[in-house]
């Protein structure tokens, strides 16, 4: 197979400027928008989308007849990114270093869920599923984190979080499988597969359920991770939620994220689907084998997402965590604001775990900001962030007409007119 059969690879820097949003009056394709992410724009879809986002939420908090940037200034001093400034001494950095691993432990899994959403998005499709396979990487690991209490800590370790990773692997599958052999929209079969997960939950730990605490009958939880299986913390006190080793696996999972997609054939095949199935079909490449290969890794990363979840700082799951989790869904406005790109991705968790713990009843203050009502601004930041994520080809139509102006040939000068006469 020649070079000239495989779908084009990712305009170069240089050539950037000459991206096109395509033909006026049409609306570009899920694939297409994401090459064109890719391609052109650089920080300013998410930057101008973070700051309009803000500046909306800003808008509410002033509705409520609050001051918003010294709100903001409060919600950011309780994320405890303060911690970075060599000014905040004594209390207050102790406290800063409190807020800030809980930041951190709430952004972890958001990094994995996010590159769970854009692993299928490199594919050219959308993971509405990443809530459901973070769930059953959750059962799983529960179920086998409180047994086996002989077995070493690190085996036992190991032992979780790869079958976390393979239940949410072959939960999405069972989406990316539909999708190559029936061609079933992965976002309808990840919404009733998101809901399987969710009853599944109140199946297995309810009342009575299978995976039910045995000590506590009337109380709808599972048994504790056993002591072994849990993650060693590195910063804070572990009966504090300190902060975990699982931040550490979740930023290796970054490289690995950009190592498949960069430096190997499946990742090649993916990103060439995702640009053009067609093309890619025309190249020789297998389209129904990635597009279940792109959502089975996407599961796994949702999958050790929960994993992490239960052995760092949860260590059980109940039927009420099970309803008001939500970091799955979460994790695809990490990926739209992070453009699909590792780098993106950890700074957009970054932002979101941040935003919850900044606006948490335990960090917020409360003559500033009430925390009830900060935790709906948190929400409403975040939907506004996806709400103008998806106007990223109008950001981009207008950054490429202002680079078309800056760029207009100037009109011709009149020749002297000695010149002329001659």
């Amino acid at each position: 197979m020649t070079d000239d059969q495989y779908p084009q690879e990712p305009l170069e820097k240089e050539e950037e400027e000459a991206v096109e949003i395509g033909p006026p009056g049409t609306v570009p394709s899920l694939p297409a928008r994401m090459a064109l992410r890719q391609r052109a724009g650089g920080l300013v879809v998410p930057v101008i989308t973070t700051l309009l986002a803000f500046a909306v939420g800003g808008l509410v908090v002033l509705a409520t007849g609050h001051n918003p940037f010294t709100t903001y200034k409060a919600i950011f001093n309780g994320t405890g990114l303060n911690w970075f400034f060599p000014w905040v001494t004594g209390l207050a950095r102790a406290n800063a270093a409190i807020n800030l691993q809980q930041t951190l432990i709430i952004t972890t899994p958001l990094i994995l869920t996010g590159l769970a959403v854009a692993f299928a998005f490199r594919c050219g499709m959308f993971n509405i599923g990443g809530q459901g396979q973070y769930l059953v990487g959750a059962y799983m690991s529960v179920w086998l984190g409180s047994r086996f209490v002989g077995m070493a800590g690190w085996l036992h370790i190991l032992l979780v979080v790869v079958f976390a990773m393979l239940a949410g692997a072959a939960w999405a599958g069972i989406a990316g499988f539909l999708k190559a052999t029936t061609g079933a929209h992965e976002v309808i079969s990840t919404i009733m597969l998101n809901w399987i997960a969710y009853w599944g939950g109140h199946y297995l730990f309810g009342l009575g359920g299978p995976l039910q605490n045995p000590t506590q009958k009337f109380v709808p939880i599972s048994p504790d991770v056993v002591d072994k299986a849990r993650l060693p913390v590195f910063w804070g006190n572990p009966a504090l939620q300190g902060l975990h080793v699982g931040l550490f696996i979740a930023i290796g999972m970054l490289f690995v994220f950009f190592v498949i997609l960069n430096r190997t054939t499946i990742g090649y095949q993916v990103r060439a689907v995702g640009y053009n199935p067609e093309a890619a079909h025309y190249g020789g490449i297998n389209v129904p084998r990635n597009y279940f290969l792109a959502m089975a890794i996407s599961g796994g990363f949702a999958g050790l997402a929960g994993a992490i979840d239960m052995l760092g700082w949860a260590f059980h799951i109940s039927t009420t965590d099970v309803e008001v989790s939500t970091v799955g869904f979460t994790g695809i406005a990490v990926a739209l604001l992070g453009r699909n790109t590792a780098v993106g991705t950890f700074f957009a968790a970054l932002l979101f775990g941040a935003l919850y713990t900044g606006t948490s009843t335990r960090h917020l203050d409360p003559t500033i900001f009430r925390p009830d009502l900060a935790g709906n601004l948190a929400q409403i930041i975040q939907g506004l962030v996806v709400l103008f994520v998806g106007a990223d080809v109008l950001v981009l139509y207008i950054w490429n007409a202002r680079r078309k102006l800056r760029r207009k040939p100037a009109q011709p000068v009149a020749a002297p007119a000695a010149e002329a006469r001659t």
